[in-house]
């Protein structure tokens, strides 16, 4: 099914951690107990056993005060043996069972909610996040849909792990606690001149190794279908999801038959994969199933000669036939647990592959341009090369500075990389070589696509501040002030208004937002572009009125933005050379 070394060592590696937390006397006192009850269980089964050979002698002998007190409350033999009735036995397991599932949700719930926490600030810390959605793979090897990723595999991996680890646990102490029960149950054979003891021991263990190995046969491929599934479940899924967030764009292009194409297309290699797995299972299922239901009566059969050769009683042959049943399926747990496994091991996979792209991407992390904090005034660029992810060289820039205080602007082709030039000096490209000495203060980048949390207004106006660090005033004037007044009564309201507000009412609440931040440093990056050049010219006045001390560096195309700015740069780049940046007379306001 998998390479095993690996596999156990990732699946180690993932659950540990909790159980060394913070959170590590709760959760091992809660592990603890579920594993107690599960015992307690096994504990019980061994119990039945017991009275099962009692109960069915019980009828054999046709003694209906041992029936009715096997049935109730307790009976004690003549040899004064106890032994509980069923009644109190079922009630107790009935309660054992309860919270043994309660107990184990509870751990879940906890385990997830901390996996959760971790993943995300894994994800999130260093830019790992960023650094992933650039260098995400083909084949999907850990960079794929961390969405689901954290969503769903880490729920999978909590359930699995959980549920096959007391299933493991509890079938091998029933393996412990019946082979003897079996062994003594079983008497002897002789087969060519040999005494055996214990036979149907081994008989078991036959009867489960011929099992498993013919299940592992059959359901290997399950593990790597499995993994596959998943992911093309969560690109069908983040189809959808692009969807729902761009029905304007796809309803003005009239790009629905494209879309529901591309959908099908998606949807198409789930369904395939699915008919896979449907083989692969229908054959898996009638292994086991048909394994399952010989193990019924295999006992039975194999025990039926010392039964009616008189050497055991009804309720012997019973207990012989359930300690057989419980060796054999304790034997057997790999088999009837194999789709489970296979599930389980893909979302394994998924989520040690995750981690890994998480911890590459973090250890790059001070790598590459160095972004450091200068003493000076002025953000400096000293021997920058920015490339691409495939290291092609999109901008070189030996030495250049923009002063505190300036209104700069930045234009040029595009695609020559001037807003991968003003991603670096956010510190977030990761790609190229070099130093950028940015002066202490506060920065805000502006990009041409306004990021629009979930969340009311007032939290969607103040990002990346909190939802209370500006009051009513503030807000409303500052929605005032870039044209969106009217949007100053609806402050509580919660929608996803990256779909209620237009490409240029989202650019205007940008622009709102930096004024309620007052940053030292402001970057556009074409952060008007989607609004008519006489609403432009208005949001530029608003700025230099507003943040007069702010330094302002935009990325801009049009020619009355420039107007607004003392300072025009110009990135130049030559047919397959490195973009350079060259100082242009500045048009006057």
């Amino acid at each position: 099914m998998i390479k095993l070394r690996p596999f156990l060592r990732d699946a180690w590696r993932l659950a540990r951690p909790y159980f060394r937390s913070e959170e590590k006397w709760s959760a091992r006192i809660l592990l603890g107990v579920i594993v107690l009850l599960n015992l307690s269980l096994v504990g019980m089964d061994v119990v039945l056993n017991f009275w099962n050979g009692a109960f069915y002698d019980s009828l054999q002998n046709k003694d209906w005060h041992a029936f009715t007190d096997l049935l109730f409350l307790y009976h004690r033999g003549a040899d004064g043996s106890f032994m509980p009735g069923f009644s109190a036995v079922a009630a107790v397991y009935i309660i054992v069972a309860v919270y043994r599932t309660y107990l184990n949700q509870w751990l879940q719930i906890r385990w997830r909610r901390w996996l959760t926490r971790v993943f995300l600030n894994e994800w999130l810390a260093d830019r790992a996040y960023y650094r992933i959605s650039l260098t995400t793979s083909a084949a999907g090897l850990g960079t794929d849909n961390p969405d689901q990723r954290i969503a769903e595999d880490l729920r999978s991996f909590v359930g699995d792990t959980l549920s096959l680890g007391l299933d493991l646990l509890s079938n091998i102490v029933s393996l412990i606690s019946f082979i003897g029960i079996l062994w003594s149950l079983s008497g002897s054979i002789h087969l060519l001149g040999l005494r055996i003891g214990g036979y149907m021991v081994w008989i078991a263990l036959i009867y489960a190794v011929i099992g498993t190995w013919l299940t592992h046969l059959v359901g290997r491929p399950l593990a790597t279908l499995s993994f596959r599934q998943q992911r093309f479940e969560a690109d069908f899924r983040f189809s959808l999801v692009r969807l729902r967030e761009n029905v304007e764009g796809v309803a003005l292009y009239g790009g629905e038959d494209d879309e529901h194409a591309a959908l099908l297309t998606r949807f198409s290699a789930v369904v395939m994969n699915w008919w896979a797995i449907m083989q692969r299972t229908k054959m898996l299922n009638a292994l086991t199933s048909g394994y399952q239901q010989i193990a019924v009566v295999f006992p039975i059969i194999v025990a039926a000669p010392r039964y009616f050769g008189g050497q055991i009683p009804l309720g012997g042959l019973t207990r012989t036939a359930s300690a057989f049943g419980q060796v054999q399926g304790a034997m057997s747990w790999f088999v009837s647990s194999y789709a489970a496994l296979a599930g389980w091991s893909a979302t394994v996979e998924r989520l040690a592959s995750f981690q890994r792209s998480i911890e590459a991407a973090r250890a790059e992390a001070g790598r590459g341009i160095a972004v450091a904090e200068g003493d000076g005034e002025a953000l400096e660029l000293r021997h920058l090369h920015l490339t691409l992810p495939n290291g092609q060289t999109l901008i070189e820039a030996e030495a250049y500075r923009f002063l505190r205080g300036e209104k700069i602007v930045i234009s040029g082709r595009s695609g020559l990389g001037k807003s991968t030039l003003f991603r670096a000096i956010a510190g977030i490209w990761p790609f190229g070589e070099g130093e950028i000495l940015r002066p202490k203060g506060h920065y805000l980048f502006l990009p041409q696509r306004p990021y629009l949390p979930l969340g009311s207004l007032r939290h969607v106006v103040a990002y990346p501040a909190g939802a209370d660090a500006f009051g009513d005033d503030a807000i409303t004037a500052a929605l005032g002030k870039v044209g969106l007044g009217a949007l100053a009564s609806r402050l509580d309201e919660d929608h996803n208004w990256a779909l209620l507000l237009s490409g240029g009412e989202q650019q205007r609440l940008a622009i709102a937002r930096a004024l309620l931040l007052r940053p030292d440093w402001l970057f556009l990056d074409e952060a008007t572009s989607n609004l008519d050049p006489e609403a432009e010219a208005e949001l530029y006045q608003v700025l230099q009125r507003e943040l007069p001390a702010t330094t302002l560096l935009s990325i801009a195309h049009n020619p009355g933005v420039a107007a607004f700015h003392g300072r025009r740069i110009t990135l130049r780049a030559a047919p397959a050379e490195p973009g350079k940046l060259s100082e242009t007379t500045p048009t006057p306001a």
